[in-house]
């Protein structure tokens, strides 16, 4: 799991340098965040999974909207709020 959450997170960061360096020449950068979607890879995962028809259209409305970011789903909305939680949510529990 760290080295999959760590290319997510990667994927994440590579986004925000994009987004700030291409600005100026007026590329727009949407990052999408997903935390598990119906495909095979995720089978073995319980709980729900977001349809990947569901993401395009959250994708395609924040393309049109201008936004910079897409969190696909609760998962991503939560690992999203982790990052500026006291402590972080990526911190080990002591």
């Amino acid at each position: 799991m760290a080295t999959y959450s760590t290319s997510k997170s990667a994927a994440w960061s590579l986004s925000n340098g994009l987004r700030n360096e291409l600005a100026a020449q007026g590329t727009q950068v949407v990052s999408v965040h997903v935390g598990y979607m119906e495909p095979d890879m995720a089978s073995h995962v319980p709980g729900d999974k977001t349809s990947p028809d569901d993401v395009a259209r959250q994708t395609l409305a924040a393309v049109e909207a201008g936004e910079p970011e897409v969190l696909a789903d609760a998962t991503a909305r939560q690992v999203k709020q982790g990052f500026v939680g006291n402590p972080p949510a990526y911190a080990a529990a002591r």
